[in-house]
């Protein structure tokens, strides 16, 4: 075995003392570098070390350092620490550090200032965690900006495009965009450049599924004719290099991201690994939203076929009928001798049957079109419905809610509680026998007790958010046995429970203890409130 040598002794064969040698490399590092006492005070720092912790050096001397000098056991000297460090400016500096033991004299310390890198990697996961969450288009394209704005606010990369190619011959979407100011046209820019005969190298990189790196990019786009159209939009930012990252989920491309670097920066394998790991995030956001979209489209068509159901089942067989009895006061018209008894009551039927189509016409008009969410909100429209409910078929149906109650959620999201709220009311009428019906809206507190006292997860706990809850005092039956009984496909509680897993939420559906049945719906917090519950209640 080697004995182990110290390196400064490499210091003689070039003649230089270890003290020059040492003095010389701490005044060249760009770390911190210090010795510290037995008792943890600084002895001697260097300029870098100094920088970093905001003090000069002979403010630093005798100061207790920041670096534990008494830990149990001896770390390996290539193990970086974590701590940190307040600064006379009263901001906290995260540092990373290794120490060796020099004896009796105390510690050798090297350490490095990590705050921007671990402040800027807390804002990736927040935006990665938002990205794996994204509910709608809306939310993506913020998403996505907000993520090439944390690419641009790298040292090497001067601007970042996130687009969405569905199919290169097709014009592309737009989904993020930072460092090039507000350019709406873009789009069509690009597309008048490919019309010229321009080489568009991202497409590339879409299709080949890898990385295009491309050096000078820029000089070669401005000296391109071919390239006019977007001079002015390309010169803006101070780049030089650029590199296409394909967006890539589950085997299939979706779009790119486009890097512009700056100038004297090459992109690196530890930026193209950083690029990659958001485009992966990107990627996922982007077939999230997608996907979300076609539970929707699906949802709608699902509403669209009950809705023509239920026109055929009652408006429809309304104006069969009163075609009918049209049909037999004209041939009481035509007869020799009319019967005026018979002619009156034809036309008092008559009457009623066109109320009654009248009626189911305005009811299904309002399901279509409810009342306008973005205007009055989610409460407003339930109490119209449930009003709307207990005209047609007496059933009592009360509303309550928190006074001042105004919901955070987007319409989207409020529509889809809504349909959620209109679907549990058509089955309570359908298939509950019931007298009454209680719709809720309550707020839950995270970890907190459920509102009720049945019908809890398993694990005793709700989303923190709100809770809307549709409970009847009726036989109990479950909707979808009802309706397996009739030998027809039921699809209202699978419908809840998608609209609600939606947005992050939870749908609970059984009997209430004693009688009756209840649909129970929690989404995270996105409201505010104010007040005790409404004194209003419906009743």
């Amino acid at each position: 075995m080697h004995d182990e040598v110290d390196p400064l002794t490499l210091a003689a064969p070039f003649d230089v003392s270890a003290d020059l040698l040492l003095q010389t490399l701490m005044e060249v590092s760009a770390d911190g570098l210090a010795v510290v006492d037995s008792q943890g005070r600084f002895v001697v720092v260097n300029d870098a070390a100094a920088r970093i912790l905001g003090l000069p050096a002979a403010g630093l001397t005798g100061r207790t350092a920041p670096f534990p000098v008494h830990e149990e056991g001896d770390r390996p000297f290539a193990e970086s620490l974590p701590t940190s460090w307040w600064g006379p400016d009263g901001r906290c500096r995260d540092l990373e550090y290794r120490k060796k033991p020099l004896g009796e004299a105390g510690y050798a310390v090297w350490f490095s200032d990590v705050t921007g890198a671990r402040r800027q990697q807390e804002r990736l996961t927040a935006i990665t965690r938002a990205a794996s969450s994204v509910a709608d288009a809306g939310s993506l394209h913020a998403t996505l900006d907000a993520v090439a704005r944390e690419i641009v606010l790298t040292a090497n990369i001067a601007a970042v495009q996130i687009l969405a190619v569905d199919n290169p011959a097709d014009e592309l979407r737009v989904l993020g965009m930072a460092g090039f100011g507000d350019v709406t046209d873009f789009t069509e820019r690009l597309a008048a450049c490919r019309r010229r005969g321009a080489k568009v190298h991202f497409f590339d990189a879409f299709l080949g599924r890898r990385p295009v790196v491309v050096p000078h990019r820029k000089a070669a786009i401005m000296a391109d004719p071919r390239w006019a159209p977007l001079h002015e939009f390309m010169d803006r930012p101070d780049w030089d290099g650029f590199v296409a990252m394909p967006l890539v989920v589950r085997g299939r491309p979706v779009g790119v991201i486009n890097t512009y670097y700056l100038p004297g920066e090459d992109p690196g394998a530890g930026s193209l690994a950083f690029l990659e790991t958001m485009a992966d995030h990107a990627a996922v956001a982007i077939d999230t939203a997608a996907l979300l979209s076609q539970a929707r489209s699906r949802a709608q068509q699902d509403e669209r076929r009950r809705l023509a159901r239920d026109l055929h089942d009652s408006v429809v067989q309304q104006l069969f009928s009163m075609r009918m009895q049209a049909k037999a006061l004209r041939a009481q018209l035509d007869s020799a001798v009319p019967d005026a008894a018979a002619m009156y009551d034809g036309a008092e039927e008559l009457a009623e049957l066109s109320d009654s189509a009248l009626a189911d016409l305005r009811r299904l008009v309002f399901e279509l079109r409810p009342l306008d969410l973005s205007e009055h909100g989610l409460v407003d429209a339930v109490r119209a419905h449930a009003a709307s409910v207990e005209s047609r078929t007496g059933l009592a149906v009360r509303v309550r809610a928190l006074a001042g109650l105004e919901l955070g959620y987007g319409i989207d999201i409020q529509e889809d509680l809504y349909r959620i709220v209109q679907e549990a009311l058509h089955n309570v009428v359908k298939h509950a026998h019931a007298a009454c019906v209680d719709i809720r809206f309550a707020l839950v507190e995270g970890g907190g007790d459920a509102p009720l006292d049945a019908g809890v997860p398993a694990d005793g706990l709700f989303l923190e958010g709100l809770y809307v809850e549709v409970s009847d005092d009726g036989s109990g039956a479950d909707p979808a046995a009802d309706a397996a009984a009739d030998r027809s496909p039921h699809l209202g509680l699978v419908s809840m429970r998608e609209r609600a897993e939606r947005w992050g939420g939870q749908l609970i559906a059984g009997p209430r203890p004693g009688t009756g049945w209840r649909v129970a719906v929690t989404l995270p917090a996105a409201w505010y409130a104010s007040g005790a519950e409404e004194g209003r209640s419906d009743e």
